[in-house]
């Protein structure tokens, strides 16, 4: 009763914080992410280790067991769960409730660097990365042609369209998928080879030093410093790859066109996609946990 007559006697007062809480619901419903999924916050890391040409029992022996062996010293580890195929690993970090995931991300990284120490050479870095059920994609971009190749599709929205991604609040970058990598592809004959006296050590050695890249330094010239371009390094023109000289036993003057190819094609095909029937390259637009699914589309668009 005395609320009535309070708001009663004063009703310029009532009225006016009426509108200041609509004004403020209208305000958080403006800065409110509206999301899909829920944010779940799962205390997992994935790690995903590539390595191409190495059957599952040489990626258990040769990497899975080192990182297994120093995930064990990561606080807060639960359980390590990993899985070797041909050619990749993917391993699962399980972390108890209520670990601090920012320090068990920035331990794993260190781990993952000290583990690589031990593995052969070659290996290149890992995928480290946490999944949450908000992370998934929310939509594909997809790009098809009757006039390109895929290999051009996948160099296009790999250069082109995935910078633009990384430039859209709350959307990650992720490559595309479905392509080919643009290659330049040696093919040597094997007659030819044996013709010649050449192994196919030799013929990599060429291409290596064929391609030379070094830093020119600088010339002065009086007063000036004149900027010096070198030509070790071969440039658009396969024709140059083509003149690599090739240096066999025998001492005699033999290039690279005498024992084989070069051209410019793409990788081995190890994936396919296809949309209605048809091949095609597709980015997957996902966002960020802390974005909002909304918001990401509509920035893409």
């Amino acid at each position: 009763m005395r609320l009535v007559l309070a708001a009663l006697s004063r009703p310029l007062t009532v009225i006016v914080a009426l509108l200041a809480i609509v004004a403020g619901f209208f305000m958080a419903v403006g800065r409110m992410r509206m999301d899909i999924f829920p944010q779940v916050g799962n205390p997992v890391i994935y790690v995903a280790q590539p390595y191409g040409g190495m059957n599952p029992a040489q990626m258990e022996g040769y990497l899975t067991y080192y990182y297994e062996y120093h995930f064990l010293y990561i606080t807060g580890i639960q359980s390590v769960d990993s899985k070797s195929v041909q050619g990749a690993a993917l391993m699962k970090l399980t972390f108890r409730e209520g670990t601090n995931m920012e320090q068990a991300m920035a331990e794993t990284v260190g781990y993952v660097n000290r583990a690589r120490a031990f593995m052969p050479p070659g290996t290149v870095p890992p995928f480290i990365t946490r999944f949450d059920p908000g992370s998934v994609a929310v939509g594909l971009l997809l790009f098809s042609s009757n006039t390109h190749s895929q290999g051009e599709l996948q160099n296009f929205a790999l250069n082109q369209v995935r910078p633009l991604f990384a430039t859209l609040p709350g959307v990650s970058a992720p490559p595309p998928f479905g392509g080919n990598q643009r290659t330049i592809v040696v093919t040597l004959d094997p007659d030819k080879l044996k013709q010649y006296g050449v192994s196919p050590e030799q013929a990599i050695a060429a291409v290596s030093a064929g391609s030379v890249v070094a830093p020119t330094g600088n010339l002065y010239d009086g007063t000036l410093n004149r900027i010096v371009r070198t030509n070790s390094a071969l440039g658009p023109d396969l024709a140059e790859l083509m003149s690599a000289p090739i240096h066999p036993r025998t001492g005699a003057n033999i290039y690279l066109r005498d024992i084989g190819t070069v051209e410019n094609g793409t990788d081995i095909v190890t994936a396919y996609a296809h949309v209605d029937g048809k091949r095609t390259v597709y980015i997957p637009v996902t966002k960020r946990s802390d974005a909002s699914t909304l918001a990401v589309i509509a920035a893409v668009k």
